[in-house]
C-alpha cells in the first residue's frame, strides 16, 4: 500500500474516527484504525466493537492495499504536522511498519493484519430515513443532558428515538430521563420514520454522531433496525448497536393538568440560581423556590457555608407555595431555552414540574421536586 493525501484531508478524516477508539484496550487491534487504500480514496475505519465510524477521502493511490495502525499515535502525528504538508503513507511488508513521511518527517509505526480487524454488519437495517442535519443536532441537544449516567438501569444509558402519532400527525421524537429529570423535543416526521422501529441510541453513539454533525452537509441517511442504527454524513459513516430494553412509558410522567403558571426572564433565572448555588451542599444542590403573586424567592441553607436568598419579579398571580429543585438541572433546563421566557407549571410541592419554552413548542421538560 502506498499513497500521498493533504494534511488537512487525512486529519479531519482521522479525527472523525480515532475518537471511537478506547485509550486502554485489552484487545490490541481495537487501538488500532484500519487504512483501507483503493481507487483515488482512502477509508478509514475504527471501532469499539459497540460502534463502527468509516470515512473516506480522495487520495493519490500508488498501491492499493489495507493495513491497521495506532489511531491516537497515528491522529498525533498528523495534528503536529505542519499546515499544508503533504503526508505519505506506505506499507510494503518487507518492512513491518507503516511509514508516515512528510518533508523531513519520518514515522514508523507498528502494524496489525487487516484481516484481524473487525467489520460490523449492516444486515437487517432497513427503515431509511432521510432528514436536514440543522434538525438531528436540535434533537440531540435539546434532550442529551438528561441521558442517565447509572449504568444500573441501562436501558436510561442513551436517547429513545422513535416516531409517534400526535392529533393525526406524525412526528419523530427524541426523550431521555434519569429518572430526576425528562427531556423532550419533537419535529414533523421526514420521509421514511413512519413505520420504523423506535430505538435507543447509546449516550456514547449520540455524543458521536453530534460531533460528526459538525461537519455534516445539509442532509442525513439514518437507517434503522431493532438492533442497530447507522447514520450516513456524506462520506462518513456511523453504525451501532442500540440499547436492547425497552424505554419505560414517559408519557405517564409528564405532567398534563398543572395548573400553577409562571412565567419568568430565563436569563435572570438562571443567573439567580448560578448564585445561589455558589453554596449549595454538593451532594443535593437543592435551592427552594418560595413562590408568590408577582414574586419569586430563591434560598439555599448549607449548615458549613451559610445561607444565600435572592429575589426576582415574575408573572404569577396564584397562591403562595414553596418548592425544592436540584439546582443543577435547573441550570441544565435554563441552558435549552431559546427565547427569553420560561414557562414553568407547577401542581404542588411533591409533583412534578412541567418547563416549556415558549419559543419552541416542540419541547418539553420535566422535573422532579426534591423535599427541603
Amino acid at each position: 500500500m502506498k499513497l500521498t493525501i493533504e494534511r488537512a484531508a487525512l486529519l479531519k478524516a482521522l479525527g472523525h474516527v480515532q475518537s471511537v477508539v478506547e485509550r486502554r484496550n485489552t484487545i490490541p487491534i481495537l487501538s488500532n484504525v484500519l487504512l483501507s487504500a483503493g481507487r483515488g480514496a482512502v477509508a478509514f475505519s475504527a471501532t469499539d466493537l459497540d460502534m463502527e465510524i468509516v470515512d473516506e477521502t480522495s487520495a493519490q493511490v500508488d498501491t492499493t492495499g489495507q493495513i491497521t495502525a495506532p489511531a491516537h499515535t497515528l491522529y498525533e502525528i498528523v495534528r503536529k504536522l505542519p499546515e499544508g504538508a503533504e503526508v505519505e503513507l506506505k506499507f510494503n511488508g518487507e518492512d513491518p511498519r507503516l511509514s508516515v513521511q512528510a518533508g523531513r518527517s519520518r514515522f514508523n509505526l507498528p502494524v496489525l493484519p487487516a484481516g484481524d480487524f473487525p467489520v460490523m454488519s449492516s444486515d437487517g437495517l432497513s427503515s431509511r430515513i432521510s432528514l436536514d442535519a440543522d434538525s438531528l443536532a436540535r434533537l440531540i441537544d435539546k434532550t442529551r443532558f438528561a441521558i442517565s449516567t447509572e449504568e444500573t438501569r441501562y436501558y436510561l444509558n442513551g436517547l429513545y428515538i422513535h416516531t409517534v402519532m400526535d392529533n393525526g400527525v406524525a412526528k419523530l421524537r427524541a426523550v431521555a430521563t434519569d429518572g430526576h429529570r425528562l427531556a423532550l423535543a419533537e419535529m414533523p416526521a421526514p420521509e421514511g420514520a413512519v413505520g420504523a422501529p423506535g430505538v435507543i441510541v447509546p449516550r456514547k453513539t449520540i455524543q458521536e454522531v453530534r460531533r460528526l454533525l459538525e461537519d455534516a452537509g445539509e442532509m442525513v441517511e439514518v437507517q434503522v433496525s431493532p438492533a442497530k442504527v447507522r447514520f450516513e454524513f456524506g462520506k462518513a459513516a456511523l453504525i451501532s448497536k442500540v440499547i436492547d430494553g425497552a424505554f419505560p412509558d414517559y408519557l405517564r410522567v409528564i405532567p398534563r393538568d398543572n395548573t400553577r403558571v409562571v412565567m419568568i426572564d430565563n436569563k435572570l433565572f438562571e443567573r439567580a440560581v448560578d448564585r445561589v448555588a455558589t453554596i449549595s451542599a454538593e451532594k443535593s444542590r437543592s435551592v427552594k423556590l418560595a413562590i408568590e403573586p408577582g414574586r419569586l424567592t430563591l434560598t439555599v441553607r448549607n449548615m458549613e457555608a451559610g445561607q444565600a436568598v435572592e429575589e426576582l419579579e415574575i408573572d404569577y398571580d396564584g397562591e403562595a407555595f414553596e418548592i425544592g429543585f436540584n439546582a443543577r438541572y435547573l441550570l441544565d433546563v435554563c441552558g435549552q431555552i431559546q427565547g427569553e421566557l420560561m414557562e414553568l407549571r407547577f401542581a404542588d410541592p411533591a409533583s412534578p414540574t412541567l418547563v416549556l419554552d415558549p419559543t419552541d413548542a416542540g419541547v418539553q421538560y420535566v422535573l422532579m421536586p426534591l423535599r427541603v
